[in-house]
């Protein structure tokens, strides 16, 4: 497939959500907790209570002191207090805790979900590496503003009016003098919340860098080692990382200055407070016991400004995770048709090989670019193998993508059995249908799980009969731990060749209807592409094959052979036919010595 015209990466980032948005989407997360939540929620408010009624119970051991009175009753009251309330609030941050993970855990599954059935232009698009970043360190995030965030906010707002409150039954003339301080303070920290949010959002930005980075260079490690560019890719990986360093110190700088502005408020207004209340108690219209009090519930209400800051600082920091996050929930998707790991074998779907026909296909990867296919036509009858040569760029592996429904075409229609493809289901649609890539991926993990990976319900004698005809038995029986032996992360350990016979093997244990081969046998040698073509055209024989290929020896004996040439079909006919009245094919044909040069 084409990918000079892939996107950079910078066309992925999309608008920030709005304050509605964002609210309506951490709602989302939320609401299906909201019980445990609101439990957390009370046990917050249970704890807030008992510190509020220390300074009153302080205010009365005080008085009693004045009067000789006993204050047995009212230590041990105290003390019941600080135990009761120390206890609930600790259960409480547990459950929020614990209710936080469960929202994390909930967004990674509907991410990873979502990820899985992006379409292929949208995973093209968006570097895997940023995609992996939003999966995990954009979720982290989610953690505290999801629970915390709300739980802080509600008790700390609570905590702080009903403080309030008894202030004002203290005394309103201090009451107005602590506001004005604190009103003055909080004005300048709404100044800096919108800037941890920018900077926090920047900050996860260069962590998804950090990712595309990392895998650029280790999913091309050989690469990498065998150019000398490990100095390179580290400086590379570096920059993304000072660039998260940046944006993250940035962040850590406004919120610290919003983090130190409550204990600001409350000394300034203690000063302030400890100037007047000590006028009016030596005048008189108050007692001391008063202004200790209300001195008290100043340095009470730290905790409670404390948590509105940190609450507002952990929206602001989990807006910008939100944001990423919703972007992944924007990307198109397929279908979510009913899928099952139990894959349906041949015949259960229809009987027999499948047909395809293209009607005069036409397909481009976005408006603008140029067309790949150009009403190619072509009919392939049930059975029997069938090639599509012509030179690079031609749009034949193309035909595969289309088949599978990787993309959907621009114009004309694909039918398979007589269906168009669009009215099929993408599980029935592929389920009927084995596919081998050109780079012919293996995964991380053992032989046996990469041989079982399309086809899970395949039995030991199914996977024998595959390994014997694709004489990867050998392989198997030289093999420390035979089928349960590791791979290596994309089969490195395995050779090119052993790596194209598993792909083929696990494509044939799904016991497909429809067959695709694209460049299957490209690194196969001589005597292991004679056998490998031998079992094509056994498989051909009850099985539609179609097979991409640039060495035309691996299909000279095909049914039928389709020449393509600038996303056109140009001649259709068996390679005698072909060599006969296609000019192109008669030369790809000579340059590899299968006829004689004209």
């Amino acid at each position: 497939m084409n990918t000079a015209s892939a996107p950079t990466t910078d066309e992925s980032h999309e608008a920030s959500l709005s304050a509605r948005e964002t609210v309506k989407a951490l709602c989302a997360y939320v609401r299906p907790h909201r019980w445990a939540v609101a439990l957390g929620l009370l046990c917050a408010l249970a704890g807030a209570a008992g510190g509020l009624l220390q300074p009153l119970a302080t205010k009365a051991l005080v008085d009693r002191l004045a009067s000789g009175e006993t204050v047995t009753g009212i230590l041990i009251a105290l003390t019941v207090l600080v135990v009761v309330g120390t206890a609930v609030e600790a259960f409480g941050a547990y459950v929020l805790e614990r209710t936080a993970e469960s929202v994390v855990l909930a967004a990674r599954r509907t991410l990873v979900g979502r990820l899985l059935r992006l379409r292929l232009a949208e995973w093209e698009r968006i570097p895997p590496g940023d995609l992996m970043s939003r999966v995990t360190s954009d979720t982290t995030l989610l953690r505290a503003v999801s629970t915390q965030a709300v739980v802080s906010a509600a008790s700390g707002a609570v905590a702080f009016l009903a403080a309030i409150v008894v202030m004002a039954f203290l005394d309103v003339v201090l009451l107005g003098v602590t506001l004005g301080v604190v009103v003055l303070v909080g004005a300048a920290v709404a100044l800096v919340m919108p800037r941890i949010a920018r900077a926090t959002e920047r900050a996860q930005e260069a962590v998804g860098e950090i990712s595309v980075a990392l895998e650029r260079s280790l999913g091309a490690f050989r690469t990498v080692k065998a150019s000398g560019a490990e100095v390179r890719e580290t400086a590379r990986v570096e920059a993304a990382a000072r660039r998260a360093w940046r944006h993250g110190v940035k962040s850590a700088k406004w919120e610290a200055a919003a983090g130190s502005a409550d204990e600001l408020a409350v000394q300034l207004a203690f000063l302030a407070v400890l100037a007047v209340g000590g006028a009016r108690v030596a005048s008189g219209e108050i007692p001391v016991s008063t202004l200790i009090a209300f001195l008290l519930y100043l340095f009470y209400l730290i905790e409670p400004v404390s948590t509105l800051i940190d609450a507002v600082t952990s929206y602001q920091e989990g807006a910008a995770a939100l944001s990423r996050i919703a972007q992944v929930e924007r990307l198109a998707t397929e279908p979510a048709d009913r899928q099952t790991d139990s894959l349906p074998r041949r015949g259960a779907a229809a009987p027999g090989p499948a047909s395809v026909r293209f009607e005069d296909v036409s397909f481009r990867y976005r408006p603008g670019l140029p067309y790949v296919h150009r009403q190619v036509s072509f009919e392939v009858p049930g059975t029997g193998m069938t090639a599509f040569v012509g030179p690079s760029g031609a749009g034949k592996s193309t035909v595969f993508a289309l088949i599978e429904r990787f993309h959907e075409v621009t114009g004309g229609r694909i039918l398979v059995d007589g269906k168009d493809v669009r009215d099929w289901s993408l599980s029935a649609l592929r389920s009927a249908v084995g596919y081998v890539e050109q780079d012919a991926p293996v995964l991380a993990g053992t032989l046996r799980e990469n041989l079982l990976f399309a086809a899970p319900g395949a039995t030991d004698g199914d996977v024998r009969e595959v390994l014997a005809r694709t004489r990867l038995d050998t392989l198997v029986e030289s093999l420390p731990h035979g089928l349960d032996t590791p791979v290596g992360h994309r089969g490195s350990k395995l050779s090119g060749g052993e790596r194209q016979r598993v792909a083929i093997a696990r494509a044939l244990l799904r016991a497909p209807r429809l067959l695709l081969l694209d460049e299957a046998t490209s690194q196969l040698d001589a005597v292991n592409e004679r056998a490998l073509r031998d079992v094509i055209a056994e498989v051909a024989r009850e099985t539609t094959v179609l097979v991409v290929a640039h060495r035309l020896s691996t299909v000279t004996g095909a049914d039928r052979i389709v020449v393509m040439d600038g996303g056109q079909v140009r001649a259709v006919g068996t390679h005698e036919e072909l060599v006969d009245q296609d000019r192109l094919y008669a030369r790809l044909a000579a340059t590899q010595l299968l006829t004689p040069a004209r």
